[in-house]
């Protein structure tokens, strides 16, 4: 797992309204997920996801939505939302 996550378990278990510790592992891989999927869409490193403006919600967003598009989710559609709300924080490359 990622040492030092954007975001902790206990912001995005507040997030997505959890409360028991049932889903904590699921909920932590979500994390590392999301957190890798936004670095890979603003071409960058840790540092500069946690300098990004909507770095934060943007991984939050994307746990909340794989978290609750289990089933269905479609990952055309929730890369478009992130493109769009990470534009401004894109590299022109890695």
């Amino acid at each position: 797992m990622v040492s030092k996550m954007l975001v902790s378990l206990e912001e995005m278990k507040l997030y997505l309204r959890v409360d028991s510790e049932y889903e904590d592992t699921l909920i932590l891989q979500l994390l590392e997920s999301a957190e890798k999927l936004c670095r890979d869409i603003i071409r960058a490193d840790e540092e500069n996801l946690k300098q990004a403006k909507t770095g934060k919600i943007a991984i939050m967003y994307t746990v909340a939505y794989f978290y609750e598009h289990r089933e269905e989710a479609d990952y055309k559609q929730l890369m478009l939302t992130l493109r769009s709300l990470l534009f401004g924080d894109r590299k022109d490359g890695f």
